[in-house]
């Protein structure tokens, strides 16, 4: 597998590009980064089979569709052995609304970003599934008054 710094001028402008737009055409993609229609394709499946390119999905409102209330969760657990560290990642892997979970070094152990509708949504979520989550000693709340920038595309140089 390529590194990073191995990737030529080309396959960083097609990481780009698909990153700002990941309905882009093959052929409005050849002619952004100057090449024919078969070897960008063949340049593109490279990047999604070394895993550059994880996915394509579509960015929602999360206001319009009722996920709009965001907070931001420090967890501290009670233990962080490996045991411990490993059934509380293993915990939140299917819980929809955790947008995030990092693992932090610091004051606490875990930081989620959580989304439900609703201030009362989250204060029944935070009492029924964080609360009793496998470790938790303590959680602190962090309410979004105003997201102020969120951006999901990487630099790419």
């Amino acid at each position: 597998m390529r590194k990073y710094e191995a990737l030529d001028s080309i396959d960083r402008k097609i990481l780009r590009e698909i990153q700002q737009n990941g309905r882009i055409s093959f052929i409005d993609l050849a002619g952004k980064v100057g090449l024919s229609k078969s070897p960008c394709l063949k340049r593109l499946r490279a990047l999604e089979k070394e895993r550059f390119i994880k996915g394509y999905r579509a960015e929602l409102d999360a206001d319009k569709i009722s996920r709009g209330y965001l907070v931001y969760v420090q967890v501290k657990l009670s233990r962080t052995n490996r045991e411990a560290l490993q059934a509380f990642n293993s915990a939140v892997q299917d819980i929809k609304e955790i947008m995030c979970c990092d693992m932090m070094s610091g004051g606490y152990d875990y930081l989620l970003k959580v989304r439900t509708r609703n201030m009362h949504t989250y204060r029944e979520f935070l009492g029924d599934v964080i609360s009793v989550l496998p470790g938790i000693d303590q959680t602190s709340s962090f309410p979004v008054m105003e997201q102020v920038k969120e951006i999901s595309h990487l630099v790419v140089e």
